[in-house]
């Protein structure tokens, strides 16, 4: 089965460490406008919850693994159910208590807990895509998520379809494209249409 691997990041807090800093020289500065110690923000339980259950919405809205996305909820849950901080438990080295975490997901929230960042792949499992979504696909200029969003939001399943809708000049409405991404469509969808026009007349020329 073919998939489609994007590699994502989700940013929650400022970075809570440095990694590899160096100390800067000792500068002289005005009594009073001395530098602060940087304050450390503390990654909630709730917040971890929050991302890794944002984060299984968001593979389930591509199309992607059902068990990876039941294994973030499932950690989502028993984030939620820890009795203490999550931070705290891994500022003592041990590991979280959690049932079902696997090895990769127990990276995944460490690095959320230390740096406030978590990076994540996604799956999409082309096959699974509706028809419709596949067949725009082929067209120049759209990948599998405009491909989705065409078919979800204007009902868009046919490169047929796609140039009527760029022709009557509804694709520049949607979040994201304009005018110039809607003619560059159109043209696009021209371009098939009239090669698999041209290929029809040769067949039909040939029998």
């Amino acid at each position: 089965m073919s998939i489609m691997q994007l590699t994502q990041t989700i940013n929650i807090l400022p970075p809570l460490k440095v990694r590899g800093s160096r100390k800067q020289p000792a500068q002289q500065t005005l009594p009073g406008l001395e530098i602060e110690a940087p304050v450390s923000a503390r990654v909630t339980n709730r917040q971890i919850a929050e991302v890794l259950s944002s984060i299984a919405d968001l593979i389930e809205g591509q199309n992607g693994n059902l068990y990876r996305i039941q294994a973030y909820r499932n950690a989502a849950r028993g984030i939620l159910d820890l009795q203490e901080p999550a931070v705290d438990i891994l500022a003592r080295g041990e590991r979280l208590p959690v049932p079902g975490l696997g090895e990769r997901l127990r990276k995944r929230i460490t690095e959320l807990v230390e740096f406030g960042t978590m990076t994540f792949q996604t799956g999409l499992f082309l096959q699974t895509l509706p028809a419709g979504v596949r067949a725009l696909m082929t067209v120049e200029h759209i990948g599998p998520y405009t491909a989705i969003r065409l078919h979800d939001e204007l009902g868009i399943d046919s490169i047929e379809k796609l140039w009527r809708a760029a022709h009557n000049q509804s694709i520049r409405h949607l979040p994201g494209f304009g005018p110039r991404s809607e003619a560059r469509l159109k043209a696009a969808a021209e371009h098939v249409l009239r090669a698999k026009r041209q290929a029809e007349r040769s067949l039909n020329g040939a029998a």
